[in-house]
């Protein structure tokens, strides 16, 4: 029988063959070291993912937080509507204007000169209301709700941006600052009682009339305060070329309140 070939490895003879004991060897070591290797990346790969699902996930909670499904929105107590409707306008050069009905309701005549007339973006029933609020509040409160008349009623003043912008250019006016006196969440509260809510407050609440939706307005009085119902001044804002209104919105759900001072 001829000899089998060989092969030098470190100066020693080694037989070629797949069942030698250093070939077992010599594969294993190979083997682990490869093992190893792509085990650490295998490791950091998955560090790298579980940080991402991680911020994938804080970021799902946080939107279903904030955005919840309209069924989880609270159901209000009463829901009216106001009596003033918006009506569209059929020009096409612009679509997003609306007109207000004229109101047939005389003013009262005991209203102070600079709410006597008519308007389109209040009910005259509301007015005393109006009136009332802007003469027996704080001296801070006052300047809001007398700054805030002028801008809706006298004014007609537009503000670029939504209801948040608005008030903000109210209280920007009025020289007053704000404090917030109460704070909840949209969905879970806990939403404020009716007793903690004045004249002059910038209120966050559940629009109840408008699909369950966020919205903030004015506080000015109220108009059924065992039924949640009260008066406040409302800016739609966005694209629509409309002034503030005064209309009647459902305070089931206030879940914030920014009171303002001096």
């Amino acid at each position: 029988m001829s000899p089998l070939p060989v092969i030098t490895l470190h100066n020693a003879p080694l037989v070629q063959s797949s069942t030698t004991p250093f070939t077992v060897i010599k594969k294993a070591v190979f083997s682990t070291l490869l093992i190893l290797s792509l085990g650490s990346i295998n490791y950091a790969q998955a560090d790298s993912m579980s940080a991402l699902i991680d911020q994938k996930t804080s970021q799902s909670e946080f939107t279903a937080r904030y955005t919840p499904p309209p069924s989880a929105v609270p159901s209000a107590r009463i829901n009216t509507r106001s009596t003033i409707q918006r009506v569209r306008t059929k020009r096409s050069s612009d679509t997003n204007s609306y007109n207000y009905p004229a109101i047939q309701n005389q003013p009262p005549a005991v209203l102070p000169a600079f709410l006597s007339g008519y308007y389109d973006n209040v009910d005259s029933e509301y007015l005393p209301l109006l009136s009332s609020a802007e003469a027996q509040s704080s001296m801070a409160a006052r300047e809001v709700i007398s700054t805030a008349r002028k801008m809706a009623l006298n004014e007609r003043t537009i503000i670029q941006g939504g209801c948040w912008d608005y008030l903000n250019e109210v209280f920007k006016r009025a020289g007053v600052t704000r404090d917030t006196v109460h704070k909840g969440a949209y969905r879970q509260g806990p939403y404020a009682n009716s007793e903690s809510i004045e004249v002059g407050d910038w209120l966050y609440y559940i629009n109840h009339g408008y699909n369950g939706v966020e919205h903030s307005g004015l506080f000015v009085g109220w108009v059924d305060e065992s039924a949640k119902q009260a008066l406040i001044l409302s800016y739609a804002g966005e694209s629509r070329r409309e002034p503030a209104r005064y209309r009647v919105y459902d305070l089931s759900n206030v879940y914030q309140i920014m009171r303002p001072t001096i």
